[in-house]
């Protein structure tokens, strides 16, 4: 019985340990697959239209956001970021599941859109402030006045997580890796994903008819 697919979106405070997650999460099925966004900037240097992002002018993204075909958007820096409706919808009409990294403002559009109803919203809590904090500084990317900025932001992601279906601490890696898995095998068979039930229970019924 063919399914429908899910928007399955995973949002945390930087260094919350969400990349490897959903690095994880795509190794064990290799059907998931990421939105590729829209963004108005120009391209870089190796970037690939379609691939890497939808590029296009600004009056391109204006109009499609005023047609409703894009599930969110942001305006960060100077440019326009969003996520196209057309392609997301194609996949999960054809059973294809979507990853979406995106923060808590980008999570309520989609929440909100048009196929709000076929999300799955999971935030990722770290078990502690101070854990936060040493994992940031364990990447050795940043300098102290970035891992400060980062500190706040993610104060102000963590203060949206009552947002989220499903909110996972992260812990224990291994155990947090599992829970998210069985949480995204559940949603897969809640009944708004079945689209084939009816016809299959009419079946049932037109059957049982005949036995009477």
């Amino acid at each position: 019985m063919t399914r429908r697919g899910l928007l399955i979106i995973l949002s945390s405070p930087s260094g919350a340990g969400k990349s490897t997650l959903t690095r994880r999460l795509r190794d064990w099925d290799s059907s998931l697959s990421f939105s590729v966004s829209a963004t108005t900037r120009t391209p870089r240097e190796g970037e690939v239209d379609g691939k890497d992002y939808h590029f296009m002018s600004e009056a391109e993204f204006q109009r499609q956001v005023a047609n409703g075909g894009m599930l969110e958007h942001a305006h960060v820096f100077g440019n326009f970021y969003g996520s196209p409706r057309g392609p997301v919808e194609e996949a999960i009409n054809e059973g294809n599941d979507v990853l979406f990294d995106i923060d808590w403002q980008g999570a309520q559009q989609i929440q909100n859109s048009a196929l709000g109803q076929h999300t799955l919203s999971i935030f990722i809590l770290p078990p502690s402030i101070r854990e936060l904090h040493r994992r940031l500084v364990t990447r050795g990317q940043d300098s102290d006045e970035v891992i400060a900025k980062r500190m706040r932001k993610s104060w102000d992601e963590i203060s949206h997580w009552a947002e989220y279906d499903y909110v996972l601490v992260n812990d224990d890696l291994e155990e947090t890796d599992k829970r998210l898995k069985t949480i995204v095998e559940a949603a897969r068979l809640k009944r708004l994903q079945q689209p084939g039930l009816n016809a299959h229970v009419k079946a049932l019924h037109a059957e049982f008819e005949e036995t009477q």
